[in-house]
């Protein structure tokens, strides 16, 4: 069994900061292409970043120059910092990881169970 742990969610004002984390953890051999999705309220879930194993990132183009994607493959730890925050990127934040699973083959694909992200004042 694999878990993702998200964490850092909150409060925030409008050009404010967060930065979230995802812990893996359990019986992983190794992890592949990580990536963050949010989903605002009655919309549906959107891709927002991606890396893979190598460092590559991949941005939604609405959170470009502003968020960065990064991970600490020690920690088996995925970032989130998000800068310039708006109102528009209030959402349920969720983790996503590609998992190589000891003791199988082939990668399986995990979620973790979101935090929330509300950019107010």
């Amino acid at each position: 069994q694999v878990q993702l742990v998200e964490s850092g969610g909150g409060l925030v004002q409008p050009g404010g900061s967060l930065r979230l984390s995802c812990a893996a953890s359990g019986s992983i051999f190794s992890l592949d292409v990580l990536a963050w999705y949010r989903q605002a309220p009655e919309k549906e879930r959107e891709l927002v970043a991606t890396i893979s194993s190598s460092g590559r990132t991949n941005y939604a183009d609405s959170v470009k120059g502003r968020f960065t994607i990064s991970r600490e493959n020690a920690k088996k730890t995925v970032y989130l910092q998000m800068n310039s925050l708006k109102p528009e990127d209030t959402a349920v934040y969720y983790c996503n990881a590609d998992v190589v699973v000891r003791f199988t083959s082939g990668v399986r694909n995990y979620w973790g169970k979101g935090t929330l992200v509300t950019v107010s004042s």
